[in-house]
């Protein structure tokens, strides 16, 4: 199993689509106990939470967020927790929103230290 995302902060390696979680989007990662939980902010979005749980190194959870224009939107994600080459976090994750229509695959990794 990879090492605990408790304490990590991950950001995606790549834009998704307009008014949604970029590359300058950073993920605040906790965990305990198999229960995984995260703030997240920047770019279009103001304020997200995501929580759900951790099986091995597949993470099973829901999110929700407010964006720069006043809207919400929530949806699910199932990840994959992989590593660099050079060791750090990777995050390989499909998605689907719950509130609006949408769906996809990303990619988040943890942000080097410096």
């Amino acid at each position: 199993m990879a090492r605990s995302l408790d304490g990590l902060v991950l950001a995606p390696v790549a834009d998704q689509a307009p008014g949604q979680v970029g590359t300058r989007t950073r993920f605040s990662y906790h965990e305990q106990g198999g229960v995984i939980w995260a703030e997240y902010t920047g770019g279009d979005v103001v304020r997200g939470h995501l929580v759900g749980t951790r099986a091995g190194d597949r993470l099973d959870f829901r999110y929700v967020q407010l964006k720069t224009d006043g809207t919400t939107s929530s949806g699910h994600c199932a990840s994959q927790v992989g590593e660099t080459s050079d060791g750090r976090v990777r995050l390989t994750e499909t998605w689907e929103w719950e509130s609006q229509e949408g769906s996809g695959t990303s990619v988040v990794e943890e942000v080097a230290p410096g």
